[in-house]
């Protein structure tokens, strides 16, 4: 069974930055492609970033391209979520998701994290 375990939430000014960390745990993350995606109050899920299983080809919503980086660390089954220039309206919860051999997508999504709240003050 997979578990999926974010970390690195919190609270931070605009224009500020934070680091998420989702670590996965089970078999074969190097088959996985991860991501992530977040969902305001009120509002519904939404695509952050995914990466594949290779680490290439990673991919972003347009709201957060320039701004939000992805990686993985396959020896250390992590996958990061580096968030720069951070704006109020990134404000939301973030979930860590994992799609066994395939495109990762919000309807595609094989396991979920609990999610971890990210709170940027104006």
């Amino acid at each position: 069974q997979v578990q999926l375990v974010e970390s690195g939430g919190g609270l931070v000014q605009a224009g500020g930055s934070l680091r998420l960390s989702c670590g996965f745990s089970g078999r074969s993350f190097n088959l996985y492609s991860v991501g992530w995606f977040r969902q305001a109050p009120g509002k519904e899920r939404d695509f952050v970033a995914a990466i594949s299983w290779s680490g290439g080809n990673p991919d972003y919503g347009d709201s957060v391209k320039g701004r939000f980086t992805i990686s993985r660390d396959n020896a250390k089954n992590t996958v990061y979520l580096q968030m720069n220039s951070l704006k109020p309206e990134d404000t939301a919860v973030y979930y860590c998701a994992a799609k066994y051999v395939g495109y990762l997508a919000l309807s595609k999504v094989d396991y979920w994290g609990q999610g971890t709240q990210v709170t940027v003050s104006s």
